[in-house]
């Protein structure tokens, strides 16, 4: 065989090989084919018959709805009916209350109106018998009018008084009637207002008062001087009595030397040249050198230490005040008050005293505290200086307030703190207030046996200037005033209204501190004799 047989040969093999081949791809293909279109047939009618399930499950559960929405909705429209029926039936019970009350109020208009009929009949009845009565009375007062003139006219010829006479005594005697009756209401609301005032004052000035406490020494317009012995008198003398005239012309102090032992007096109004004066003369005594020059040089150091002092008292009344911002020309002033006393009372420690008080009664109040601590330690800075400068000290202190820039709040408490103003502001009254506690609480301050009868005098005379007055009793130093009265001449009533008036008359006439309370006193005494 040859090669070319045998390729053919191979050939041939090859295309049967591959045409068999491919018969059995489409074999496979076709056998593949049918195999999926049989699953998908199966799929497909598996798929079908539960489509036809579903269908009937939804067909059976639209029908189960169905059902069940026709229930319900027959429900709701049963229930509505039965709403309707009941509604429509409580329309027609309103409706019927609504016929039964209007017929109701038809009638009782209806007796109303029978009933108004009737009260018009029995007013004009009535009117008539009003009128009829009114007649009756016209006549009657014409003949009551005519009766009283007569009367009059017969009153007036025995009485020999005019109706006019008549009539002015007895509008007097109701006059008196009247201004009994007010003084009696005045006194009642007076009495019941001070009784509320005083409780409440009594509260704020005894915790005020309670809370101060300021000691008050009693001096007078003399210093005394305690010697080494009598043989100091004449050298303090000095020949043909230079050393005292020099001490004299020196401190413008006069020096008495009396029969006192072993002590000089000095003498003077000025109280820090009083205090210039006993101290230059203390130290001369110690240093036992006296003579012209050496009192010129005692009496300037004495002068440098007063003033020291003085500055120094200033100061410390300003701190214990708790004040600031004063000026210095004013602390210099005030610490002069040291030496400067008031019916006995130091006036620089009652300065710091009205302070304290004020400052208290302003925070129980309300009140601005600052303006009455500083207006009650200031308000008797003209004292200091009243006898170096003309005026009272009330202007005084004001002027110089004034002119060292002070607050016109802080003036105004100044120049009211005795009236010499109206008090214009809580604070001005509050110093004044402060400024009586501190003067006129007991022990603070003295007076001359004098002026002491002169005011018990004074409130006898006023008490005896009424009448009807007895006898009259000025007792509790000038704080009381007991009146007797006539009993035959004042009655109850009318000594109620003395005891106003003499009060009255004490307020306008008299000036004093403190209160002062009026008694008057009816007595009346019967007696007879058993035989």
């Amino acid at each position: 065989m040859n090669i070319t047989n045998v390729s053919l040969l191979c050939s041939v093999s090859t295309a049967v090989a591959i045409v068999l081949s491919f018969i059995t791809l489409i074999v496979g293909v076709g056998a593949g084919i049918g195999v999926y279109a049989t699953i998908i047939y199966k799929k497909t009618k598996s798929n079908k018959a539960k489509a036809n399930q579903i269908l009937e499950d939804a067909y059976a559960q639209a029908e189960k709805i169905k059902k069940e929405q026709v229930e319900q909705t027959n429900k709701e429209i049963n229930l509505l009916k039965s709403t309707f029926e009941q509604e429509n039936k409580e329309r027609r019970e309103e409706s019927k209350r609504n016929e039964e009350r209007l017929y109701a109020r038809e009638e009782l208009l209806n007796k109303r109106e029978s009933s108004l009929e009737k009260k018009n009949e029995e007013l004009e009845n009535a009117k008539q018998r009003v009128q009829n009565q009114i007649q009756a009375l016209n006549s009657k007062e014409n003949a009551l009018d005519e009766m009283q003139q007569s009367i009059v006219k017969e009153l007036e010829k025995v009485s020999a008084m005019s109706q006019e006479e008549a009539r002015q005594v007895i509008i007097d005697r109701y006059a008196e009637e009247a201004k009994i009756d007010a003084v009696k209401l005045a006194k009642e609301i007076e009495d019941k207002a001070k009784e509320e005032a005083d409780k409440k004052a009594k509260n704020i000035i005894t915790l005020a008062i309670q809370k101060c406490a300021v000691d008050n020494t009693s001096e007078v317009t003399t210093s005394v001087v305690t010697l080494p012995s009598e043989e100091m008198k004449g050298r303090i003398i000095g020949r043909e009595g230079r050393n005292i005239r020099a001490l004299e012309a020196a401190t413008g102090v006069d020096f008495i030397v009396d029969d006192t032992p072993e002590a000089i007096t000095l003498s003077g109004f000025d109280p820090v040249r009083r205090e210039i004066a006993r101290i230059a003369l203390e130290k001369l005594i110690l240093d036992g050198r006296i003579h012209p020059t050496r009192i010129e040089e005692l009496v300037q150091k004495a002068q440098k230490d007063v003033e020291d002092s003085i500055k120094e008292a200033g100061e410390n009344a300003c701190f214990d005040a708790d004040i600031h911002n004063i000026h210095p020309e004013i602390v210099k002033v005030l610490g002069r008050l040291k030496y400067r006393t008031s019916y006995g009372q130091n006036v620089l420690n009652h300065s710091l005293e009205v302070c304290y008080i004020a400052g208290m009664l302003a925070a129980e109040v309300g009140a601005n505290e600052k303006v009455a601590r500083r207006g009650g330690l200031l308000h008797d800075l003209g004292k200091a200086v009243d006898h170096e400068v003309e005026g009272t000290h009330v202007s005084i202190g004001v002027e110089l307030a004034r002119k060292y820039k002070e607050s016109e709040a802080v003036i105004h408490c100044i120049e009211a703190h005795h009236n010499d103003v109206e008090p214009k502001t809580l604070e001005a009254v509050i110093v004044q207030a402060a400024d009586a506690i501190s003067s006129a609480r007991p022990g603070a301050r003295r007076e001359s046996i004098e002026n002491y009868i002169k005011r018990l005098q004074d409130l006898e005379n006023i008490a005896n200037s009424f009448k009807g007055v007895d006898k009259t009793y000025a007792i509790q130093a000038g704080r009381e005033i007991r009146v007797m009265v006539k009993p035959e001449q004042i009655s109850d009533d009318e000594a109620q209204v003395l005891a106003h008036d003499i009060a009255k008359e004490i307020e306008a006439k008299l000036e004093y501190p403190g209160h002062i309370k009026v008694n008057v006193i009816r007595e009346s005494r019967f007696s007879d004799t058993a035989k």
